[in-house]
Parts: structure tokens; C-alpha cells; sequence
């Protein structure tokens, strides 16, 4: 991955705003490409919505060709409803994913603030405060869903960039050192 560049799309799927965000990663460096938001709330009719957000999402992998999607998974409150619609903006933004042959990683929200911030209770303001500095952005923009969304794609950066982090995949040591014979010292 050295010399080689990427693109990641991050999504922070939502019913009445979708956030997006796109870095560029040349090396192990991480640059803004975009982030913005897909304004739902004017439409009514929640399929209409859900048409909209699966177009947008095509739209961005059409234009920019990353290389992964990271979205973030729902996190479980109290209002069934809004549940089950956030969990369908989410299918439909992953479903135009899949269709595009990107393979999709989700995180939790307090995995993505743990990895921006440090802390996996970090409010949107401290999200964003981190994403200023870790990718040298000055303006501020008017929807925070849409520094979420950047915050999902530098999670996934990271994730990726870690090279421990395929090792949790395994279970146990056995399985450890079947998947890295190279390890073992003879």
C-alpha cells in the first residue's frame, strides 16, 4: 500500500439526513475528497427517501470509484419505528454497495469514536474537533451527520492501516497459527 492510492466512502445513513464523506489515501496518509449531506427531510413518503438515499449513494460510487464503503450501524434506542427505518436507509445504502461489487464493513458508533477520538463516548463536537486535525480541514460544514459520516471513513482508514487488526478474526491460537504458519519459530 505504499505508494498506492484509494478512495473510501463513509456513510452515516439516516432517514432525514444521510452524511457522506470520502477521503483519498496516498500512503498512510489520509486527505478530504468530500463530505456532505443528502437533505431528505422535505420528502414525505419514507420510499421516496429510500429510493434517494440508494440513487445518491450509486451516484457517489459512480463518480469517485472507491475502493471500500463503511457505513455505521444503527445504534439500539428506545423507538422501534425509528429503528427499523434507520435500519432501512442503511440496507438501501449498503444494497447500492453491493451492487457496485464494494465490499461493505459497519461500525459501531463507539467504535468510529474510539478510533477518530480516543474515547468511545466522544460528542459529535470532539468527532469533528479530531477530524480538523487529522485531516487538516478548516471549514466548518453545516451538518454534523456529514463529519460523521468522514469519521466513519477514517475509522475504516485506520482499521485497515492496523496491522493487528485482523488478528481478533481468529479464534483462539490454534486458529491463530493455522492462519500464520510464518509465525511459528521452529
Amino acid at each position: 500500500m505504499a505508494n498506492k492510492s484509494k478512495i473510501i466512502l463513509g456513510i452515516d445513513p439516516g432517514t432525514l439526513v444521510m452524511g457522506y464523506g470520502l477521503i483519498l489515501i496516498e500512503g498512510k496518509k489520509a486527505s478530504l475528497l468530500e463530505m456532505n449531506v443528502l437533505k431528505l427531510s422535505k420528502f414525505k413518503d419514507h420510499y421516496e427517501r429510500l429510493q434517494l438515499i440508494h440513487c445518491r449513494v450509486q451516484e457517489l460510487i459512480q463518480e469517485h470509484k472507491p475502493a471500500s464503503f463503511a457505513i455505521e450501524a444503527p445504534f439500539f434506542g428506545k423507538n422501534v419505528q425509528s429503528m427499523l427505518k434507520l435500519g432501512r436507509a442503511q440496507g438501501v445504502a449498503i444494497a447500492a454497495a453491493i451492487q457496485a461489487g464494494l465490499e461493505v464493513t459497519e461500525y459501531s458508533p463507539k467504535k468510529v469514536k474510539q478510533s477518530v477520538t480516543g474515547n468511545g463516548n466522544a460528542d459529535k463536537e470532539q468527532v469533528w474537533l479530531m477530524l480538523q486535525r487529522i485531516l487538516n480541514i478548516s471549514e466548518r460544514p453545516d451538518y454534523l451527520d456529514a463529519t460523521d459520516a468522514l469519521a466513519v471513513a477514517v475509522c475504516h482508514f485506520y482499521q485497515e492501516s492496523n496491522p493487528l487488526a485482523g488478528i481478533g478474526k481468529a479464534k483462539g491460537w490454534e486458529k491463530f497459527l493455522q492462519q500464520h504458519p510464518e509465525r511459528i519459530s521452529r
